[in-house]
C-alpha cells in the first residue's frame, strides 16, 4: 500500500470502538474520539482540509463530536457510486474500484468464524492488503484492534481518495465538483437525521383524528373505526357491503357492478369517473383517510416524532439510480393534508424555496440547445414553447414533460413531433439517451454520474424482451435529466448548508426541488436572501456559462402548508 501523500488538502478520518485516526500528507493523529475531534476542529479553523471517509456513515460518531459543521468532504462511498454507478460501496468495493481490481475476485469473510479473515487468503494477521491487491475481508470490523492498524486504515482511505480524484479528473471537467457536492449532501443527511423536521404535535394529532378518528384504546375500537370509514364508501353500493376495500380485485368488481369498468384502480384512472357514480368520489376520499390512518396515523406520530417535536427518519444522499436524495418515515411523501402540522418552533420560521420548472431548464443546459435555452428566459418556460409550437400552454407542458419521461401516445405524441422540429438539439439528446438505454449501455449525467442502464430491469437480458428494453430506454431518457437536476439541487443545498449555520439556520427538509430552512424569525430576511444568492451562485457554477435562466420562489412561512403550490 502506498504511503500517505498526494494533495495536501485531503485528510482521511476513521473511527472504531472509541478510537479515531487522521492521516494526510502531513497529518498523522490517533487517539480517543474526543481528542481527534478536537484536532479536527483545530484544522477546520486553520487549513480547512477536505475530510475523507470511507462513508460518512462510518464516521458519524466522530463528525458529531466535532460539534461545529465540517465545511468540505470527500466521501469515498459517494464518489464510488458516481464513478462506477449503482448503490453498493462498502470499503472493499471502493478500494477495488479505486485500484482497478476486478470485483469478481473480491474476498469475503470466511464462513463459520467472522474473525477468521485470513484463512486461505495468503496474508498475515497484520496485513491489510492481500497479494492480489484487494483489501483483506472484514478489515473494517475485527481487524481494527490497534492504533497502528487504525492509522493504516486511514492511510488506505487517503490513498483511495487520491486515486478517485485522479480518476474523476480524467473522466470529465465537472465530476470532481459533483463529488464535492455529493459529499456535502452526505454530511447534510446526517444533520437532517439528527435535527429532524419541526412539527406541532397537537395540530398533527388533530389532523390525524380528522381522518382516522380518535385514538383507539383497543384493537376492537380500531376495527370499529375501520368499519366506520369503510361504511362511508359501501353505503353507495347496496348489496355489496361485504366488499373488502383493501382488495383491488374486489374493488374493481364493486365498481363494475355500478357501471364503472376500469382496467385498474389507480387514482389517475378513477379521477375520470368521479362524476359517473358517487362511490368513486367516496372511494378516493376513503383512500386518503386510509393512508393517513394506516401509514401516518398515531403509531407513526408516536414512533417517528421525538419528544422535542421533531420528525426524524433516515436520509441518503442518492437513490442508487439517477442520484436523488431519499428519506424515510414520511419525510419525502407526507400527505398534503398533514402539512399544516409541519410548523416552525417558537421564535422561528421556515424559509422555503422551490425551484421552478427545474427539469426542462436543466434539459436546456445539458443539451446545449440555444433555441430551447431562449425559452428559459421567461418566468414561465412553457409559454414561449407553446407560442413556438402554435398550441395551448397545457399541451406544450404535457409535450415537454412527455419528452423527458418517454410518453409518445395521445396529445403528447402529436405535440412531440412539433418539439422535435422546433428543438432538435434538445430532443436529439433525449433520443440518444433512449437508444443507449435500450441497448443496456451505461451513460453519464451532465455532472458525471455513471448510470448503468443494463442493471435496470436486470431480470430480463437486453434484447430478449422489447417491452422491457423500451422501459430501459425511458429510464435512461429521464435519468440524464433527473440526475442532472439532482446534481444542481445538491450543489445548491451544499451552499446553503455552508452559509446558513452562522445565522443560526438549518436545512430541515430537502424534497427533490424544494428546500425548507428553519431559521430564527429575527434573521429570516437575511436567510431568505442567502438562499436566493446561494441558488444564483450554485446554478451559475453548475451551468458553466450556459445561457439558461433558472428561477426559484422563496418565501418566509410559519407552516409548510402556507407555501404556494
Amino acid at each position: 500500500m502506498a504511503q500517505p501523500g498526494g494533495p495536501a488538502d485531503l485528510v482521511a478520518a476513521v473511527v472504531h470502538d472509541g478510537r479515531a485516526a487522521l492521516v494526510g500528507s502531513d497529518v498523522r493523529v490517533v487517539g480517543s474520539v474526543a481528542e481527534v475531534a478536537s484536532e479536527m476542529a483545530r484544522l477546520e479553523g486553520s487549513s480547512r482540509p477536505r475530510w475523507v471517509w470511507w462513508s460518512v456513515r462510518y464516521a458519524g460518531e466522530l463528525v458529531a463530536a466535532v460539534r461545529s459543521p465540517l465545511s468540505r468532504g470527500w466521501d469515498l462511498a459517494e464518489a464510488h457510486r458516481i464513478l462506477h454507478g449503482g448503490w453498493k460501496a462498502e470499503p472493499g468495493r471502493v478500494w477495488a474500484g479505486a485500484h482497478g481490481i476486478p470485483l469478481s475476485s473480491m474476498p469475503t469473510p470466511a464462513a463459520g468464524d467472522l474473525f477468521d479473515f485470513s484463512a486461505g487468503d495468503g496474508i498475515g494477521p497484520d496485513d491489510l492488503v492481500r497479494p492480489d491487491g484487494h483489501l483483506r475481508a472484514g478489515a473494517a470490523s475485527g481487524w481494527l484492534e490497534s492504533d497502528e492498524r487504525l492509522l493504516r486504515w486511514a492511510a488506505a482511505a487517503h490513498e483511495c481518495a487520491v486515486r478517485q480524484r485522479e480518476h474523476a479528473e480524467s473522466v470529465g471537467p465537472r465530476i470532481v465538483g459533483t463529488v464535492h457536492s455529493e459529499s456535502a449532501a452526505a454530511l447534510l443527511c446526517l444533520e437532517l437525521e439528527r435535527g429532524g423536521l419541526p412539527v406541532n404535535r397537537p395540530v398533527m394529532e388533530a389532523l390525524i383524528a380528522e381522518f382516522a378518528g380518535p385514538r383507539a384504546a383497543t384493537e376492537e375500537e380500531a376495527s370499529a373505526a375501520r368499519r366506520t370509514r369503510d361504511a362511508e364508501v359501501l353505503r353507495h353500493v347496496p348489496g355489496r357491503e361485504g366488499t373488502d376495500l383493501r382488495n383491488p380485485q374486489q374493488v374493481r368488481d364493486m365498481l363494475a357492478g355500478v357501471g364503472v369498468d376500469v382496467p385498474n384502480t389507480r387514482k389517475w384512472v378513477l379521477d375520470a369517473y368521479r362524476q359517473t357514480h358517487p362511490v368513486v368520489d367516496a372511494l378516493l376520499t376513503w383512500r386518503k383517510a386510509e393512508r393517513i390512518a394506516t401509514t401516518y396515523g398515531y403509531r407513526w406520530l408516536d414512533e417517528c416524532v421525538g419528544t422535542d417535536d421533531r420528525l426524524r427518519g433516515g436520509w441518503t444522499a442518492c437513490d442508487g439510480a439517477a442520484g436523488r436524495m431519499t428519506a424515510e418515515n414520511g419525510l419525502h411523501n407526507l400527505p398534503a393534508a398533514l402539512r399544516s402540522g409541519v410548523a416552525a418552533h417558537p421564535e422561528h420560521v421556515f424559509v422555503r424555496a422551490d425551484l421552478g420548472q427545474i427539469e426542462p431548464r436543466v434539459l436546456a443546459v445539458v443539451s446545449g440547445d440555444p433555441v430551447f435555452a431562449e425559452a428559459t428566459r421567461a418566468d414561465d418556460l412553457y409559454a414561449p414553447v407553446a407560442a413556438r409550437l402554435g398550441v395551448d400552454r397545457p399541451i406544450a407542458k404535457v409535450a415537454v414533460l412527455a419528452a423527458m419521461y418517454g410518453q409518445r401516445s395521445g396529445a403528447a405524441g402529436e405535440a412531440l413531433k412539433g418539439l422535435e422540429r422546433a428543438y432538435p438539439v434538445a430532443m436529439g439528446l433525449l433520443d440518444r439517451a433512449y437508444e443507449t438505454g435500450v441497448r443496456g449501455e451505461p451513460l453519464r449525467t451532465f455532472g458525471g454520474r455513471l448510470i448503468p442502464t443494463g442493471r435496470f430491469l436486470a431480470q430480463s437480458p437486453v434484447g430478449t424482451n422489447p417491452a422491457l428494453d423500451a422501459a430501459r430506454g425511458r429510464f435512461a431518457r429521464n435519468a440524464i435529466i433527473q440526475g442532472a437536476a439532482a446534481e444542481l439541487f445538491k450543489a445548491w443545498a451544499a451552499t446553503v448548508r455552508a452559509l446558513a449555520a452562522p445565522l443560526g439556520a438549518q436545512i430541515v427538509l430537502c424534497l427533490h426541488d424544494e428546500l425548507l430552512v428553519h431559521a430564527p424569525a429575527s434573521r429570516a430576511p437575511e436567510v431568505a436572501a442567502l438562499v436566493d444568492q446561494a441558488f444564483a451562485d450554485a446554478s451559475r457554477r453548475w451551468a458553466a456559462g450556459a445561457p439558461v435562466r433558472f428561477v426559484a420562489d422563496t418565501s418566509i412561512i410559519e407552516r409548510w402548508s402556507d407555501a404556494k403550490d
